[in-house]
């Protein structure tokens, strides 16, 4: 029994649950996982935004005619891994393919939770650390809204695993996999690539990025040929570029103009009604919307990047470089140049920012450092964004 009491365990029968809640209170009905919006759906242009899991089920659904209804074509296609699942595990029933989205995810927020106890383990520390992941909205809250982020970061645990144990092959195509699922788990491959041309294994080098990275980039010149255009980019309908000045995305927040602000809030359900009505969108208020999502970036996206970005340091002028101080350094280094759009947008940057929330305890956990791992486990409190978000969205 003793052996069941396990983070990964608490953390998936705890999203099943909210999972069987979530369709109870939405009248048994299962689209209610993947949060669809008119505005794609049916075509109407001021209608309600939904929520980027919908472009997975339209994937999943009929990937050959989901491009009408998809904001950024190619953009969402380029995740294909989650929809593709979807769409085989329901053997082509419709109305399965929410909760096969939803199964799948809770199965890799299971493995993920699992594989990062293991490492934490693995370091000789406490595996119970493992819960801030599991419980952070950019896993749990994206299990529930069918996203791909669940996925991605349990094949990106797993490589990592496998990297460990010099099995490199094997790892790199568990990394080919996550960004396939999310290009953001190609983060990590430009990690161990940099750490891989430090010990100067050349062939090694060139072995591990051409199996993680050729799959992603032959999948792009598929997506330019059927669709017209690559899918790289910074994110759907509305998304800004990525930015030269560091931080410049937060910045925007404050210098930025009130239609960009007045976008963020009125596509997130929790915070919509509230800021609308009391109109402190505008231009005298923006100081306090900048206050506002200061309190939010300072603890789960500034402050760790900035931690990360001085160990790193440290870490290179102490000659005490790891496969995981590189981890931390790619991870961390991208988030200065995050998009507006996505710093704009609390769920966005929360589902971003997973890549940053792994390698930080994973660094805690190689360098013993149990004031950090505590400090880690504050992303786990960002589920309650999740329980916002449903509660407001049940409630009008």
């Amino acid at each position: 029994m003793q052996k069941l009491v396990r983070p990964w365990v608490i953390v998936t029968l705890a999203c099943l649950i909210y999972g069987i809640a979530i369709i109870a209170t939405n009248d048994g009905d299962t689209l209610s996982l993947v949060t669809i919006g008119t505005r794609f759906s049916e075509g109407i242009e001021d209608g309600t935004e939904g929520y980027d899991g919908q472009f997975v089920y339209f994937i999943a659904r009929d990937p050959s005619n989901a491009a009408q209804l998809l904001d950024e074509p190619a953009y969402r296609f380029q995740r294909i891994l989650l929809p593709f699942l979807g769409m085989v595990l329901s053997f082509g029933q419709e109305d399965l393919i929410p909760v096969v989205l939803f199964g799948v995810n809770l199965l890799a927020l299971g493995a993920g939770t699992a594989l990062l106890e293991h490492l934490l383990r693995d370091f000789g520390a406490s595996r119970w650390y493992a819960l801030g992941y599991g419980f952070a909205v950019g896993t749990f809250g994206a299990a529930r809204l069918a996203l791909p982020e669940p996925l991605t970061y349990a094949l990106v645990l797993g490589g990592i695993i496998l990297a460990r144990r010099d099995q490199w092959v094997w790892s790199a195509i568990l990394f080919a996999l996550a960004g396939l699922a999310k290009e953001t788990g190609l983060i990590f491959v430009g990690g161990y690539g940099l750490y891989l041309l430090y010990q100067r294994e050349w062939v090694k080098t060139v072995l591990f990025s051409a199996i993680a990275g050729i799959p992603f980039i032959t999948w792009q010149f598929v997506l330019n040929a059927r669709l017209g255009e690559f899918g790289v980019g910074s994110g759907g309908a509305g998304a800004t570029g990525f930015e030269i000045i560091p931080f410049g995305g937060i910045l925007q927040i404050l210098t930025g103009s009130g239609d960009l602000i007045t976008y963020q809030f009125d596509t997130l359900p929790y915070t919509s009604n509230w800021f609308i009505q009391t109109e402190i969108i505008f231009a005298p208020a923006i100081i306090f919307v900048f206050l506002v999502f200061l309190l939010l970036l300072l603890p789960f996206a500034i402050y760790p990047t900035l931690w990360g970005l001085w160990h790193t340091w440290k870490a290179y002028r102490n000659h005490t470089l790891t496969p995981i101080v590189f981890l931390l350094f790619a991870n961390a280094v991208i988030m200065l140049f995050v998009p507006f759009s996505t710093y704009r947008e609390p769920l966005g940057i929360l589902r971003f920012v997973v890549g940053l929330q792994i390698a930080v305890v994973l660094f805690a956990a190689e360098r013993k450092s149990g004031r950090a791992l505590l400090n880690s486990t504050i992303w786990g409190y960002t589920v309650f964004l999740m329980l916002a978000w449903d509660f407001a969205s049940n409630s009008t």
